[in-house]
């Protein structure tokens, strides 16, 4: 394995933008960026803020020293894009056409790819990819079944860190992920569970703005009959429906924060609405869980929590509790997407995976 190569790791998120260096497996390099509310308030949209993310972004690699002269690969976080499998893409016309777009919908991460991409084009030999975006799609087709034809289940969810730790498991137990049945839980902004079956997460609720428990700032799947009569009562847009679904629902609804580490807080001070409240999106995660077991017939070698909430073990114990008997649990606090992103990068230039073509 060569380990001499250069990477570049890019990770846009809603209120951040963390990049990573890497000299093959060794990072040499990491910083996260915070941008705050008035940052980014002059941007009516998510692709508008490309030059001013992109700014910070070489603005902090020359405070940190490195260079770009000797990059040869940039990654970029994977966007709201086209349903595709899991992999790697190189970052193409086609691509940057449908993150510009905004047609498969808004999200921070859609400046991964175009930025990368932006990045690699200034740097003679660099080539910029994606990896395991969130709309990574391995679905059967029992799941994609919603309920009536008009609807169908898609899949977006946190497939970069959940494949991640998915295969960090097996690796410490010394199997392939492919032989395994896993149940992978991401506890942060969004919440998802997805069913791994032999490699494949042919289940996962919609973690954006579709389905599953709700999240610090996401109702997800609401009672569907009074949803309805909100979108017709003429009190509301649908851009407001649409925000009361995802960015103002949830704990930031119930409790006026966004912040699960405040939630706790406020629970071991005594807080009993804030316990009611964070007790239910434990409870609802929990059965998600249940839900994705049996998507994997209750053959479920282990059950493997991460995300940023996985810090807190009140939370974490919560689940726990409920879903210990289904399988082992074992516990990933936080998420290294930054390193899952690089090792994708070096693999590709070691030549153990080939680049997948986005059309």
């Amino acid at each position: 394995m060569i380990n001499d190569v250069r990477i570049i790791a890019i990770n846009p998120g809603s209120t951040t933008t963390k990049i990573a260096v890497f000299d093959g497996e060794n990072p040499l390099f990491q910083k996260t960026i915070f941008h705050s509310k008035s940052d980014l308030k002059p941007f009516k949209k998510i692709t508008d803020q490309f030059e001013f993310r992109k700014g910070v972004i070489l603005s902090e690699l020359k405070k940190g020293g490195i260079s770009l002269d000797n990059v040869q690969i940039i990654m970029g976080r994977g966007g709201l894009l086209k349903p595709i499998p899991s992999g790697v893409y190189e970052v193409n016309d086609t691509m940057i056409r449908d993150l510009l777009s905004d047609k498969l919908g808004e999200h921070a991460s859609n400046l991964g790819g175009l930025i990368a991409h932006n990045l690699a084009e200034s740097i003679p030999g660099a080539k910029a990819y994606i990896v395991d975006p969130i709309v990574v799609d391995e679905l059967s087709d029992l799941a994609r079944i919603a309920g009536h034809p008009l609807f169908e289940r898609t899949s977006i969810f946190h497939a970069l860190n959940q494949k991640a730790i998915a295969r960090e498991y097996a690796k410490s137990i010394h199997c392939r992920y492919e032989d395994l049945n896993l149940l992978v839980v991401h506890l942060g902004g969004g919440i998802t569970v997805g069913a791994h079956l032999k490699g494949q997460v042919v289940d996962v609720n919609q973690g954006l703005n579709g389905e599953g428990p709700f999240t610090p700032e996401r109702g997800m799947t609401l009672p569907s009959n009074q949803l309805v009569k909100i979108c017709f009562s003429g009190k509301y847009t649908e851009q407001q429906v649409m925000k009361m679904v995802s960015g103002e629902s949830g704990l930031v609804a119930y409790l006026g924060t966004n912040s699960a580490k405040e939630v706790s807080k406020r629970v071991s001070e005594g807080d009993a609405k804030a316990k009611l409240i964070y007790d239910a999106m434990a409870y609802q995660t929990a059965k998600e869980v249940g839900a994705m077991a049996a998507v994997l017939n209750c053959e479920v070698d282990a059950i493997l929590i991460t995300g940023g909430i996985a810090h807190d073990e009140y939370f974490v114990n919560k689940i726990k509790e409920r879903v210990c008997r289904l399988a082992p649990v074992f516990v990933y606090p936080g998420e290294d997407e930054m390193r899952a992103m690089a090792m994708n990068g070096l693999m590709l230039f070691n030549k153990e995976l080939e680049p997948k073509v986005y059309c």
